[in-house]
């Protein structure tokens, strides 16, 4: 059976610089059914819904919807709910987690403090507290947005789950399906694609000791996608594996072309110029949808600057 992941794969279609971007998580936990527009086609109030989705506009703050791997009862009895907010960005990279009874609660966050780093009001307003157990790994399998978010991401959740791999959640959407299963891992916010679960495994072993895994590496949700490129080629091109050590300091320039720095916690810096470009030949990107020419970030160069 042809899929999109599968047609992805075949033409190596690369993974640098294409994952989601968002500076900040929130994940509610949300069982049963999702629909394709998770927030407002599952069991969540979709008043409530909607009105996360208007909080986080334009915030740089992400939410989506959670779940434990397995079947998923379909009932609509009220349950205590684990809530989790990330903030992904090196030097205040930070992980949150609550219970909550009443989504709701969730709209007195302050959406724009989040998604600058302030986690404040997580605290006042759910009693949040830091996260200390395994670094979560999140696996799309929403089927109702693509079939190869389920018929991928959920197997690999499961092996996870029975390999004994704590902090294995199912998420709605981290967008990317042809690249499925795809996951995202926190509280570094990094993203991977083509995931098997022994890889998986070795990439959640290197966050427990604070070192990340650049192969299947999509990128940091933290950038847009030419900062993802830039900063996967400097950890490529350097060796450079500590988690936390590397941020984008600027990018200059718009679509084809950008220049961008790349700056090490020890002072060093980087130019790393990263060119837009079409992956050919064309390929669904996501199934039943029309062939297309999906954007690619291609890394033509990277400089180490002489300090000053």
């Amino acid at each position: 059976m042809s899929t999109c992941a599968t047609a992805s794969r075949d033409l190596d279609e690369p993974l640098a610089g294409t994952a989601a971007t968002a500076r900040t998580w929130l994940l509610l936990e949300q069982p049963g059914p999702w629909g394709a527009k998770a927030l407002t086609s599952s069991h969540l109030d979709p008043t409530v819904g909607r009105a996360l989705e208007a909080a986080a506009e334009g915030t740089g703050v992400r939410v989506a919807l959670i779940r434990r791997p397995g079947r998923h009862a379909d009932r609509h009895a009220p349950t205590s709910r684990h809530v989790y907010v990330a903030h992904t960005v090196p030097g205040n990279a930070w992980l949150r987690e609550a219970t909550t009874d009443d989504p709701a609660r969730l709209l007195g966050l302050d959406f724009a403090a989040l998604g600058a780093g302030d986690h404040g009001s997580v605290g006042r307003v759910l009693g949040a507290r830091p996260h200390t157990g395994s670094p979560l790994a999140l696996v799309c399998t929403n089927g109702k947005r693509d079939r190869c978010c389920a018929l991928l991401g959920r197997p690999l959740a499961s092996e996870l789950v029975d390999s004994g791999e704590e902090g294995v959640w199912e998420v709605t959407h981290l967008g990317g399906h042809r690249f499925s299963p795809t996951l995202l891992v926190l509280p570094h916010g990094y993203a991977y694609g083509r995931a098997e679960a022994p890889h998986v495994k070795g990439v959640l072993d290197a966050i427990r000791d604070g070192r990340v895994v650049t192969e299947g590496c999509r990128g940091s949700s933290a950038w847009e996608r030419p900062g993802q490129a830039a900063e996967l080629a400097v950890r490529t091109s350097t060796g450079e594996r500590a988690a936390g050590v590397l941020g984008v300091l600027e990018t200059d320039g718009t679509a084809p072309r950008w220049e961008v720095t790349v700056a090490h916690a020890d002072g060093r810096r980087w130019r790393v110029t990263v060119a837009q470009g079409a992956s050919l030949p064309p390929r669904p990107e996501s199934c039943g949808a029309a062939l297309g020419s999906p954007a690619r970030m291609d890394v033509v160069a990277v400089r180490q600057l002489t300090p000053v």
